[in-house]
């Protein structure tokens, strides 16, 4: 077989919306402040359309509550970033813990949408954990449930969405979260979180191999401490101060990696857990 010559001029030069005809489903936007919100400004300004998951009941559990306006407020604030004037913002609630949800949302996207091109699960379950003492069965459950379990079954409807289109249909993508518990001494405070989000870094790979033959790149970002209105006062600063930039992590710093992931210039990067932590001191 003859090797590809090297690229010309014209391939060299950006696309400024790369991902214009494109479509996400991205799960967990539902704040202002998340990092769900900013990966789906980011999707957008690079043209494409989204339907965005929320679960305000988990946010308003919280101590930061849930976003004041509501989710479509939310998608507003989407709207106002696409880069496509044909591009569409849409949004919709799932309760993930729940078996059939997860299907059930992606045919909803799909429907909404016409299709989903690219999968950015980002949800997860805050709070509910503790050491190695004092968790129990049901926060191992729930961790498992919403963080782990949830992602493989939306993976799972994606793919059958996929294996429907033309073959090897360009474009698919599916990103996942994760939380740096591999690195240095783990999460030792958050025994079930750490659990449930190292079982989808140990899975990237598996999940890869799976879609690979629908022309679908599987890839794990860690965004490291990122700064989505949780803390504040002396432990904010103590954190910061762990950063050779002497910041925390913003929500736009992941968002943007995970937007590259997204477009056609990441086809080629398949498998991979990435830590993307601003060189982030651990101990």
């Amino acid at each position: 077989m003859p090797k590809s010559p090297p690229p010309g001029t014209a391939e060299l030069r950006r696309d400024p919306l790369p991902l214009r005809g494109r479509t996400a489903l991205v799960t967990g936007a539902s704040r202002c402040g998340g990092i769900g919100y900013a990966i789906a400004r980011r999707l957008a300004a690079y043209g494409a359309s989204l339907y965005l998951h929320h679960h305000v009941p988990h946010d308003a559990a919280q101590p930061w509550g849930a976003e004041p306006s509501g989710p479509e407020a939310v998608a507003d604030g989407v709207r106002e970033a696409l880069g496509d004037p044909q591009a569409r913002v849409l949004h919709g609630p799932g309760d993930l813990t729940d078996p059939d949800a997860p299907a059930e949302l992606m045919d909803r996207a799909a429907g909404a949408l016409g299709r989903v091109d690219i999968l950015v699960a980002n949800h997860a379950l805050s709070g509910s954990d503790g050491t190695l003492d004092t968790i129990d069965a049901a926060m191992l459950d729930a961790h498992w449930a919403t963080d782990a379990r949830s992602v493989i079954l939306l993976t799972q409807a994606y793919a059958r969405l996929r294996a429907a289109l033309p073959p090897r249909t360009p474009g698919g993508r599916v990103v996942m979260m994760t939380s740096g518990q591999d690195i240095a001494d783990g999460m030792p405070h958050e025994v079930a979180y750490a659990l449930a989000n190292g079982a989808l870094a140990s899975a990237t790979r598996t999940l890869a191999t799976a879609l690979g033959d629908l022309a679908v790149t599987v890839n794990t970002v860690d965004p490291g401490p990122v700064d989505t209105d949780y803390l504040s006062g002396d432990v904010y600063e103590a954190i910061a101060a762990r950063f050779p930039a002497g910041r925390w992590g913003m929500p736009d710093d992941p968002a943007r990696l995970i937007a590259w992931l997204a477009t056609d210039e990441a086809e080629w990067v398949t498998g991979q857990v990435v830590n993307s932590e601003g060189g982030f001191r651990r101990t």
